[in-house]
């Protein structure tokens, strides 16, 4: 058995825009210098409690530090209103997560790799496009393309979310509180994501005692059909992995892999569990098996001295 390093976490902030990002820093003990340091974003409307633990421990089990961050709005990180998820907001929050790796001492800022799931995986993407100084990048099940999400939707869910759009809408031209949409309801429910496994799938994310909210402001609906990350795939130069699920019920898969293929140093693996299993069970543990073995071959993390547990 390969022996892997103890590691702390610590709770830890970084500014972003106006008020700051509530975040997990893991730094494996015992090394000679510091760290490549692995940055951690999730999906649509997700906080860092929902699994993001589960892949930082086995990534600073391998010799990284890791960052998993929620984003403004959500969570325990600042941001008012509440509950809203602005794309724009959450690519400053990359870029602000990405600022305060490089400025630590007690991580290697050089070498920076940014992993995404979801909502985040899409964001990854973005960020990889927009920053050549990083490693690596991990896409995971990534959201490419807002038009193949929203006919995965449906049309008749699509419409039933324009009355609530139109008052949201009032209610920011007026500076009232926003009109909620939920993430994810049963199938035909007006909400961002309605597929058979999207309810169940993100309840099974939320450990016991976290204040999750399942909603987001509903202003949110126009851009997000309009959010094509995929696209900015092909002027990636760093090497990205891209795990794709062969049957996923959010992301299209045939219009990720499209995408995926435009990268000039992509790799792709392709799973057969579904979008929410990802996160769980032995379809996180092939994942996780082959996003540390990525990062390790782009980052070169130090080699364990002595086996310990966390």
């Amino acid at each position: 058995m390969t022996a892997s390093h103890s590691f702390t976490r610590h709770d830890v902030d970084f500014p972003s825009g106006d008020t700051f990002c509530a975040a997990w820093l893991y730094v494996p003990e015992g090394l000679a210098a510091p760290a490549p340091v692995i940055i951690l974003g999730h999906g649509l409307g997700a906080t860092r409690e929902m699994r993001l633990d589960a892949f930082a421990e086995r990534f600073a089990q391998a010799g990284f530090a890791v960052l998993a961050f929620t984003y403004r709005h959500f969570g325990d990180s600042g941001g008012s209103p509440r509950q809203l998820l602005s794309i724009n907001r959450q690519l400053a929050d990359w870029d602000a997560a990405i600022a305060h790796v490089k400025a630590r001492g007690d991580v290697d800022g050089t070498r920076v790799a940014v992993w995404g799931s979801s909502f985040g995986g899409g964001h990854a993407i973005t960020v990889a496009a927009r920053h050549p100084e990083l490693r690596a990048a991990v896409a995971q099940c990534p959201f490419t393309d807002g038009l193949a999400s929203a006919v995965a939707l449906g049309p008749v869910a699509s419409l039933k979310l324009g009355p609530v759009l139109a008052r949201d809408l009032v209610a920011r031209f007026r500076g009232a509180d926003p009109a909620m949409i939920p993430l994810a309801a049963a199938p035909g429910s007006p909400a961002l994501m309605n597929a058979p496994d999207a309810l169940p799938g993100y309840q099974a994310l939320v450990p016991p005692g976290t204040t999750f909210r399942n909603e987001v402001a509903a202003r949110v609906v126009p851009t997000i059909a309009g959010y094509r990350p995929g696209r900015a795939a092909k002027r990636i130069t760093i090497p990205i992995l891209f795990c794709v699920s062969n049957t996923d019920s959010v992301t299209p898969p045939a219009q990720t892999l499209r995408y995926a293929r435009t990268a000039p140093r992509g790799e792709i693996k392709t799973y057969d569990a579904g979008h929410f299993d990802f996160y769980l069970g032995e379809p996180f543990e092939a994942l996780v098996r082959d996003q540390t073995e990525f990062l390790t071959r782009q980052l070169n993390p130090a080699a364990a001295t002595s086996a310990g547990k966390p």
